[in-house]
């Protein structure tokens, strides 16, 4: 890695990319130091350290911090993150955006139009909610329409220019800009969560001791790192030949080539899937007073990811095995919406290849299919268990969720690896120009 930048580095236009890239992320950290008018920006932060509840953690980790300081981007992006996944079953569900989706770039275009105005609704939503529901509990100095007004323009402002912000850096910098940007909010949690690891973990320890438990953390840190790399780099390869025809006057085709299927398919869709449908009980329940000694109490805890693993509260961990299901539910769910076997083999026969052994037709895509069904499975155990160590971490140790594991290690790993693959592309293409230019 270390070795791809410096060598991006010596090359002007690739550097250039580059410092483009950085000056982007230190005007959003500017901007999430920016507090939104007539908002108490101690709110949220004090409303995190009373809550025994981990729901806005998650969010909190991808918001940079933001949303905790209520910052102009407290919403950061996950408008548009939310609104490109609904395109994205829509462009499945709805035929004309399937077929404007095939139309080429053109119809991408359209798309990617689309997917700005339902950012900037869900936006809208989302701030008014927040403005609404927790204006009147101390949110706002002063709760009346014009401060509701103002605090629902600011975020829902935010959010668009970090789209927009996005949008800029895969132009014009390195990697998709949307997800160097998420990339970016998760990192700038880390100095917090050394912190609670150093406060937990290390502090008033003898050196031995100190030593001996830094080596285990980093040691199953960097064990969970190479896991995470491996996952999202497995891919089943099938082989597929193509058979020789008559064209003109020779021969063509004879080729063999391969389909690749990823072993985390549905990336890390369905631990946020999941974990959105668990947590949005818990969420809606911040806004009213909740007995949690009542049966109704008794499930809301249940569903609360901080209560598991809990030694004193054991029964609560049943809720654990409702979130494990629904991640293997929505990694099927997910890879059978964005990869259709009848499609590809139809696609194969059409193109006169087929898969050695395998019948062309109906047989191949029920070849494909259970090929495909036994790899989301090990997908889905491997996201599994990237997802549920920090859980079991943060039961056992009665420690706040931190920002750099299990869901977030997923997306950090995954778009470094996307960057530098971006990054190298780019060297070889600069490489190719070059020689042909000689």
């Amino acid at each position: 890695m270390f070795k791809t930048l410096r060598d991006a580095f010596r090359i002007k236009e690739i550097r250039t990319k580059l410092l483009y890239t950085f000056a982007m992320l230190v005007v959003i950290r500017f901007g999430s130091e920016l507090p939104i008018p007539g908002v108490n920006s101690s709110y949220f932060a004090d409303f995190f350290a009373s809550q025994t509840t981990d729901a806005f953690g998650f969010f909190n980790a991808m918001t940079g911090g933001s949303f905790s300081s209520m910052s102009i981007l407290a919403l950061s992006i996950t408008p548009y993150i939310t609104s490109s996944i609904i395109m994205q079953l829509m462009t499945i569900a709805i035929p004309k955006l399937e077929e404007m989706q095939r139309e080429g770039e053109d119809g991408r275009r359209k798309i990617a139009e689309y997917t700005r105005y339902l950012t900037v609704a869900l936006a809208l939503l989302e701030s008014t909610g927040m403005a609404i529901g927790f204006g009147g509990q101390g949110l706002l100095y002063d709760y009346n329409a014009g401060s509701v007004i103002v605090a629902v323009a600011a975020m829902t402002a935010g959010s668009a220019f970090l789209m927009w912000i996005g949008e800029r850096i895969t132009e014009n910098g390195i990697g998709n800009g949307i997800s160097v940007v998420l990339l970016f909010n998760i990192i700038s949690s880390l100095p917090g969560d050394i912190n609670t690891l150093y406060t937990r973990f290390l502090s008033g320890k003898n050196v031995p001791v100190a030593i001996v438990t830094t080596l285990i953390i980093l040691a199953i840190v960097i064990a969970m790192v190479v896991f995470v790399i491996y996952l999202q780099d497995a891919v089943r390869r099938i082989p597929v030949q193509y058979s020789q025809k008559m064209q003109g006057r020779r021969m063509v085709g004879g080729r063999s080539s391969s389909i690749p299927l990823k072993v985390n398919t549905a990336g890390v869709i369905p631990v946020i899937f999941a974990s959105s449908i668990m947590s949005l009980p818990v969420v809606i329940a911040q806004f009213f007073t909740v007995n949690y000694n009542s049966i109704g109490g008794h499930i809301l805890q249940m569903l609360n990811s901080s209560t598991w693993f809990r030694p004193s509260q054991p029964v609560y961990s049943i809720g654990l095995v409702i979130y494990l299901v629904l991640i293997v539910v929505f990694a099927y769910f997910y890879t059978s919406i964005t990869f259709n076997p009848l499609e590809v083999a139809n696609n194969i026969k059409k193109q006169g290849g087929f898969i050695p052994g395998i019948r062309p037709g109906k047989p191949t895509s029920e070849y494909l299919n259970n090929i495909l069904n036994y790899i989301v499975f090990i997908g889905a155990v491997g996201l599994i268990i990237v997802a549920v160590i920090p859980i079991i971490v943060s039961g056992l140790f009665n420690i706040s969720r931190l920002s750099f594991a299990g869901t977030s290690l997923i997306i950090i790993v995954g778009v470094i690896l996307e960057t530098l693959k971006d990054i190298e592309s780019q060297m070889l293409v600069r490489n190719y120009r070059g020689f042909l230019n000689d």
